[in-house]
């Protein structure tokens, strides 16, 4: 019986959930603020493109 469950399938559900969420929670801390990956000029063309061409016309 762990922890007032008698069925040890149901309790490992319960504890690989709590674990599960720790990990999520642990990797988002590491990971925070870690800033993203420069713009290309694909992209900043597509941005130029975007702003000047299509908008006008909505």
């Amino acid at each position: 019986m762990i922890l007032g469950i008698a069925d040890p399938w149901v309790a490992a559900a319960y504890v690989l959930s709590v674990v599960g969420a720790l990990a999520c929670a642990v990797y988002g801390i590491t990971h925070w603020n870690q800033g993203d990956e420069p713009a290309q000029a694909e992209d900043v063309r597509w941005a130029k493109e975007e702003k000047e061409e299509i908008e006008p016309t909505l």
